[in-house]
């Protein structure tokens, strides 16, 4: 649709008709918002829908005048405009605002599509372009253009192809992973829920944790505390459980301080001592902090955010006798800027600790197995996602989802996963070649707009001349 409406004549149409575009695509997408702030969700949909709208109407597929004759533009001209415009808008919603807000992207329409397997070569960025070359392949067949139609559909099944012959690293070793689901309630916030029943409710469900595992991975801030929890209770109690279990046992914390909350992912190792941790370096806007918190607080209740959360640094990595894992908690499974990081630090599985409880409806955390399916198509590494009520589950390096568990219940769920080493292309390379070639052919595309308008003007005057 969107390639249909980039042929009106003047920006303004164009930007108002991207504009509802944009509002019937992102609307849905942010829809998960409401569940935490209905005024959050307003203000993101109406960033994000402006910032789609702005960029796409900026490179025109066709110029048309009602004085002048209509401008064709060369089938190479109209093949990089959409695309180009596309990537643009996905790569800096992906980056801003807040910090970006990379869900209800244009690739992440194409989860478990014949697309998505080009980004072993160039990430979700790779598959937005793809999309946009579909988009002006159709509009092409339809107004009966077959050169262009057939230089799109050609180098859209050039690119797929090679996405699927691409390198994506290698296994050196397995692994016997185990994750832990409690079960419980969905549609609760974490200030109305008790934490002792969320880890008793994991710890019982422990109990089904086979013999023999060499990994166990519990999911995001299931244990809650005060300060610390380096020689707390809960550090004691985590310990035996690993020690009991004789396996490396990682989980998520959430504590308290002063100076406010962290988010992290620990690992105790068999011998019940803890020995690494990461904290979330990607905070969730309206969920985990507040932007812009004193306008925001004047205009509606932030209560159910009482204090914001810190950012942690570094990548996400941590480093266990079963391997090294790299870790990307709940809303950084969205950036694969973040999987990257653990990447390159010689992650060898990816771990997805996350909690979408509060969400009472599904879209979340099939949004969240979604974004896991393309991370592990990116990076060449099985991912394993461990969510207190679901979905939790275990996805291959081709991004297919091997098994999951059921919204709700309690469950322990198994499955021998490869350690893999090497990279990918786009774990290589990362989203800037990509980013730089869609600003010079917009670039390339305003030039060229602006030399035949004016070569048009030229013959416009000539002719009143004569």
């Amino acid at each position: 649709m969107i390639a249909t409406r980039l042929q009106a004549p003047t920006w303004r149409e164009r930007f108002r008709q991207c504009s509802a575009a944009g509002l019937g695509f992102l609307g849905p997408g942010l829809f998960w918002m409401t569940e935490f702030h209905i005024l959050g969700f307003m203000l993101a949909t109406a960033i994000e829908v402006f910032l789609f709208a702005v960029v796409l109407s900026v490179p025109p597929l066709i110029s048309r005048s009602k004085e002048l004759p209509k401008i064709n533009p060369s089938p190479l001209w109209i093949m990089v405009s959409l695309p180009a415009g596309l990537v643009l808008t996905d790569a800096f919603r992906g980056a801003w605002p807040f910090g970006g807000v990379p869900i209800a992207l244009v690739s992440q329409t194409q989860i478990g599509g014949p697309l998505t397997e080009v980004a072993r070569l160039g990430g979700t960025l790779a598959i937005t372009a793809l999309i946009g070359l579909v988009g002006v392949a159709g509009v092409a067949l339809a107004t009966r253009q077959i050169r262009l139609a057939a230089m799109s559909t050609a180098l859209i099944m050039s690119v797929v192809i090679a996405g699927s012959l691409a390198p994506n690293g290698k296994s050196v070793g397995t692994l016997e992973v185990a994750i832990v689901q409690g079960g419980g309630e969905r549609g609760t916030r974490a200030i109305n829920t008790s934490g002792e029943n969320v880890v008793n409710a994991h710890l019982a469900a422990s109990v089904d944790v086979p013999k023999g595992v060499d990994l166990i991975l519990w999911p995001e801030d299931v244990i809650e505390l005060e300060g610390s929890v380096k020689d707390s209770p809960a550090d004691r109690g985590m310990g035996e459980l690993a020690k009991r279990l004789d396996a490396p046992l990682a989980g998520g914390i959430f504590e308290i301080h002063p100076e406010g909350n962290r988010n992290a992912a620990v690992v105790w190792n068999a011998k019940g001592e803890l020995i690494d941790r990461y904290e979330k370096n990607q905070r969730v806007p309206f969920g985990e902090y507040v932007p812009f918190r004193s306008l925001i607080a004047s205009l509606a209740d932030v209560s159910a955010i009482p204090a914001d959360a810190i950012a942690g640094e570094g990548p996400g990595l941590l480093k266990t006798s079963a391997g090294d894992i790299g870790v990307v908690i709940s809303y950084e499974v969205f950036f694969a800027r973040r999987a990257r990081d653990a990447m390159s630090q010689g992650a060898e599985l990816l771990y997805v600790p996350t909690n979408a409880t509060s969400y009472s409806t599904t879209q979340m955390p099939a949004l969240e197995l979604g974004a896991a399916q393309l991370r592990a198509i990116e990076t060449g590494r099985f991912v394993v996602q461990a969510a207190p009520t679901g979905f939790s589950g275990f996805i291959d390096p081709d991004g297919k989802v091997m098994s999951y568990t059921d919204l709700g219940a309690r469950s322990v769920l198994t499955e021998r996963v490869q350690r893999r080493s090497g990279s990918t292309l786009y774990t290589r390379i990362g989203d800037g070649p990509l980013v730089v070639t869609a600003l010079l052919s917009v670039a390339f595309s305003l030039l060229m707009t602006r030399r035949r308008s004016q070569g048009m003007e030229e013959i416009k005057v000539i002719s009143l001349t004569e």
